[in-house]
């Protein structure tokens, strides 16, 4: 299996680090800089240069329902090495593009992404609820009750501003939940699964698993050197020292994209009523990846 490949996630849920390992590859020389650009070529689906580039049309004169239309024409291109970024010679063999749309249909009923026409495969990352939250109120610069609100709301979207042109185009997120759902059940093309937490925990083993699953080769001292070339810490020292071109423009002062990076923390940044309400909106998904539910008669305290 080769080609291009989804490297989906819900928002906060360790995509953007999976691509830093895969960026480290082939870094031999030391640490990739975290604002180059992938060594998998693929970039981010909602781009808007490609789109534009694509289908020759300024896609800030388009709605995003007249967008949504025509999107499956340029993933389906995008596929075939059609991209802003590839106009010279065949396209890599192995190319990850970065997707935060829910798997859904466009206006027409066709897949959003194409289906398989998109793309080989998709690699999809998910992450306990209960970590997202927080890490999500970091990035919004909200409150951690706006973060739920925003994970529980089957309308939510990004890039939805009607008032002004976003940097990409539209994404419809959906509910946490249908998120999660639409990437693992829809048929049209072969996933790869990866839990954040079993990332942390073997971040080795899950990468090689995920490089086999797309074809991409690696050997174990490439797959090392990546590890420890991606490291939390040295992502974080490079975001403190050069900034992240893809952290959000509003970001708190002082706040950092690559901003803990641990399994379990919502243990101590939520309150039990918290985790109760994500749990509540969010329970039969977390179920159903291996997450145990805390359960109210286990919480702290509201504080």
């Amino acid at each position: 299996m080769s080609g291009l490949f989804w490297l989906a996630s819900y928002p906060k849920s360790g995509n953007t680090w999976f691509r830093m390992l895969v960026n480290n590859l082939s870094a031999a020389d030391g640490p990739a800089d975290i604002n180059e650009p992938p060594e998998s070529g693929g970039g981010i689906a909602s781009m808007r240069a490609p789109f534009d580039f694509t289908l020759l049309i300024e896609s800030g004169l388009l709605t995003g329902d007249e967008i949504d239309a025509l999107r499956p024409r340029v993933h389906e291109l995008m596929a075939r090495g059609g991209d802003a970024e590839e106009t010279d010679g065949p396209p890599p063999p192995f190319r990850l593009l970065k997707v935060h749309d829910a798997y859904g249909p466009a206006p027409n009923g066709e897949p959003l992404l194409a289906g398989a026409r998109g793309a080989a495969g998709a690699i999809v990352i998910v992450r306990d609820p209960r970590d997202v939250a927080p890490s999500l109120a970091n990035h919004h610069s909200s409150s951690i009750s706006e973060a739920i609100d925003f994970m529980g709301d089957p309308g939510r979207a990004y890039c939805a501003q009607p008032h002004r042109q976003p940097h990409q185009l539209r994404q419809k997120l959906g509910r946490w939940s249908d998120h999660v759902a639409g990437w693992i059940d829809q048929k049209d093309v072969p996933v790869c699964l990866i839990r954040y937490e079993d990332m942390v925990a073997d971040t080795a083993g899950e990468l090689a698993r995920a490089l086999g699953f797309a074809g991409r080769p690696a050997s174990e001292a490439e797959i090392a050197r990546a590890v420890a070339q991606a490291d939390f810490a040295e992502l974080q020292r490079q975001e403190r020292a050069t900034g992240f071109a893809e952290a959000p423009r509003d970001l708190g002062e002082g706040a950092l994209f690559f901003r803990r990076g641990e399994v379990g923390a919502w243990r101590d940044e939520l309150t039990a009523a918290e985790v109760s309400r994500i749990e509540a909106a969010h329970g039969p998904m977390m179920r159903r990846l291996g997450y145990e539910l805390a359960g109210a008669a286990s919480l702290a305290p509201t504080g």
